[in-house]
């Protein structure tokens, strides 16, 4: 791979850092500006990172295609031999509170002759929209900065986070109220508005895991899907490609543990787009030990949602 594609993936993402964070806690930037073909509410704050991205790689990057959700997969040469993911804002929400919970995402991958998958990411690059902090990696390279995970094996212990936004309350609470229950007191339980901003959070040992098991409910529990779609505005929303393919390399760089919600690997799951059939639940903890732990909540609380 040549230096051109992977330092543009760092400068992309610092270019909009620079562009956005001015716009942060402004109330302007809370205008809807449309819907994104996920479904999702696209804000005006959103449109103006999607435009200067658009922009920014025309000018830097003619012959490299992209994807990201509001402007899909955008192909300028035609016979493009890189794409890249490109979140603009992960935590539209956060940002336009103006809180930390806000980040670009970046990442890399190569075109083939077969669609790419996630096990096709080659680099990535986060970086906090308030506060400029980047994360980086390779694949095979490791995470810069070097990662701090966490040690904690007890789930009553246990730092984490998960996703509210778009999900309905009380089928999620099935699924993940027992973890809630056993870490509320003795650890603590987050839902911060970005799956980026949660997943790097294991990388610096903030937190111990992630827990994201929206997509498998919609799969398997009959029924889920129109109770997502009812509080999604006739959309599911849950977490696709471009949410986690720079935040699970970096994990996986890190020596974390990134599975979906069955615990298989996200290697095989497809790269680009954003509906439902492509849609990625995930489970990432510090540690294969918790990992485990976790997996085996979220199975038997899914379970009990299943038709006897």
């Amino acid at each position: 791979m040549s230096d051109e594609p992977r330092g543009l993936t760092r400068r992309l993402a610092l270019a909009l850092r620079e562009e956005v964070a001015p716009e942060l806690g402004e109330h302007s930037g809370r205008a809807h500006a449309g819907a994104a073909p996920g479904g999702d509410v696209t804000f005006a704050i959103d449109e103006e990172a999607e435009s200067f991205m658009e922009e920014f790689l025309a000018d830097h990057a003619p012959r490299i295609a992209f994807y990201s959700e509001d402007r899909g997969l955008i192909e300028p040469s035609g016979d493009s031999r890189w794409v890249l993911i490109v979140d603009p804002i992960d935590g539209t929400r956060p940002a336009m509170a103006g809180f930390e919970a806000a980040c670009v995402s970046v990442a890399l991958a190569e075109l083939g002759d077969s669609e790419p998958t996630m096990g096709d990411v080659v680099a990535g690059c986060i970086v906090e929209l308030k506060s400029g902090r980047a994360f980086y990696a390779e694949r095979g390279g490791g995470l810069d900065p070097p990662p701090a995970l966490s040690s904690n094996r007890d789930l009553s212990r246990l730092f984490w986070a998960y996703g509210l936004r778009g999900r309905p309350m009380r089928e999620i609470a099935e699924v993940i109220g027992e973890l809630i229950d056993a870490s509320s007191v003795g650890g603590g339980t987050f839902d911060l508005g970005s799956a980026t901003y949660d997943m790097t959070r294991i990388a610096t040992g903030q937190l111990d895991a992630y827990v994201e098991p929206g997509p498998r409910m919609v799969a398997d529990i009959p029924g889920m899907r129109e109770r997502f779609e009812r509080v999604g505005g006739g959309a599911v929303l849950n977490n696709s490609p471009y949410d986690l393919a720079a935040a699970a390399l970096c994990l996986e760089e890190a020596g974390a543990i990134v599975t979906d919600a069955y615990g298989e690997p996200l290697a095989a799951r497809p790269l680009l787009g954003s509906g439902r059939d492509v849609q990625i639940s995930c489970i990432a903890a510090a540690n294969r030990d918790l990992h485990a732990q976790i997996l085996q909540t979220v199975e038997r609380n899914i379970q009990r949602l299943l038709p006897k």
